[in-house]
């Protein structure tokens, strides 16, 4: 369990550094630094076995309140309480000798977290195994690539049974197989109930792995929830540039979220199955229609509409727009609507999908963007794995 109540970091800034010594000196003290905060009253909790995703762009604070939280900064205001063994992963290689070898940094890190030598003698194979990083485990640090670092500290960590797992950005740095056996991994502390609090720019991850999501901005919390909903926002609110504050407007369409700068609205989406009849439900590989209608409130000069398919998980399936299909739509003046239709055969596989449209200017800013539009549900009597049907053909012969 984490809990962290008001919790508020202030950095002191200085414009040189001798400023740091005449602060020391009373009567020298004022006006000799500024103030930078880079929490301010955020609250956080991880129930035992949940998944809490923090996302957010650079400098919101997300490093700070993890390193709060383990331990290695202490809050100006507010308190952190946690319950059960913690082990992190941060900075890049942090915690580790540089001049001691993989094993005896993975000695070294046991200990520091409470385990005995034996208990860290039967776990080496494992976190050797799962690092991968073969002759390397017993040559120095100093020598490790990026990748190697991160690889072994984060087998490292979630092999010495913790209850809280702390991560900031692990799967950034290392390859697609290493990074899917991460992905692995917690999903297996899932199914042990381990907490675990991670930060990660990778959208798509924070809506597969968390059971719940927080998004911060300039030091505060700005959303938190499902992860798809808090996912949206944060995307919302990056498309929106300035008007990051703006309240988001009622949507005529339904869903979960709607941003843009209203040179279009878009008036409906629709799902058509192969009779040209709005669906709910498509069967696997029948052909259906995406009709996108939207009405132009000021002048756009090549506007481009796009769609994209999300599975249930919020992970996304496929996108496209105009501009990728190399159709241009030309110039529109106030009051003029489009239609369009996007018709493929949905090789989907038996799930539930959301639908997003948009209508954005040539630079990718949005006029109007809907998240989730359209619920549908994809129905096939066979039990395919994964999100597409590939429509194998199969040969084989005897021998």
């Amino acid at each position: 369990m984490v809990l962290a109540q008001n919790i508020s970091k202030r950095f002191e800034l200085y414009r040189h550094p001798a400023d740091r010594l005449r602060q020391l000196i009373p009567f020298r003290r004022a006006g000799q630094s500024g103030e930078f905060w880079a929490l301010q009253g955020v609250n956080l909790h991880a129930e035992k076995g949940e998944t809490v995703g923090i996302i957010g762009p650079n400098g919101c604070g997300k490093s700070t309140l993890l390193q709060i939280v383990c331990g290695i900064l202490r809050p100006t205001t507010g308190r952190v309480v946690t319950q059960g063994r913690i082990a992190a992963l941060l900075e890049l290689g942090a915690g580790f000798n540089p001049e001691f070898t993989g094993r005896e940094n993975v000695f070294l890190n046991g200990e520091i977290l409470g385990l005995s030598r034996r208990e860290v003698q039967q776990i080496l194979p494992a976190i050797e195994e799962f690092a991968g990083i073969g002759r390397f485990f017993d040559r120095p640090v100093k020598e490790y690539s990026s990748g190697m670092y991160v690889r072994l500290a984060f087998s490292t960590a979630i092999h010495v049974d913790p209850e809280v797992l702390v991560v900031d950005e692990a799967l950034a740095v290392g390859d697609a197989a290493f990074a899917n056996r991460c992905v692995r991994k917690f999903q297996e502390l899932r199914q042990r109930r381990v907490t675990v609090l991670f930060v990660s720019h990778d959208l798509g991850l924070v809506k597969l792995l968390s059971h719940r999501a927080v998004l911060l901005m300039g030091g505060r919390v700005a959303a938190e929830g499902a992860p798809r909903d808090v996912v949206n926002r944060y995307i919302g609110l990056v498309l929106e540039k300035e008007r990051q504050t703006e309240p988001a407007r009622a949507a005529e369409t339904a869903g979960s979220y709607q941003h843009g700068d209203g040179v279009s609205r878009l008036e409906s989406v629709e799902l058509l199955d192969q009779a040209g009849e709005p669906a709910r439900s498509l069967r696997s590989g029948e052909v259906c229609v995406i009709r996108i209608q939207a009405r132009f409130a000021r002048p756009a000069a090549s506007p481009m509409i796009g769609i994209l398919i999300r599975n249930r998980i919020g992970m996304e399936v496929f996108g496209t727009n105009t501009r990728i299909e190399q159709i241009e739509l030309g110039d529109f003046a106030p009051g003029d609507a489009i239609q369009i239709d996007f018709r493929f055969r949905c090789w989907l596989t038996a799930h539930e999908y959301t639908l997003t449209a948009a209508v954005q200017h040539p630079d990718g800013s949005s006029q109007d963007w809907i998240d989730d539009a359209v619920t549908f549900q994809v129905l096939d009597h066979r039990a395919l794995a994964g999100v597409v049907n590939l429509c194998p053909e199969i040969s084989w012969e005897r021998q």
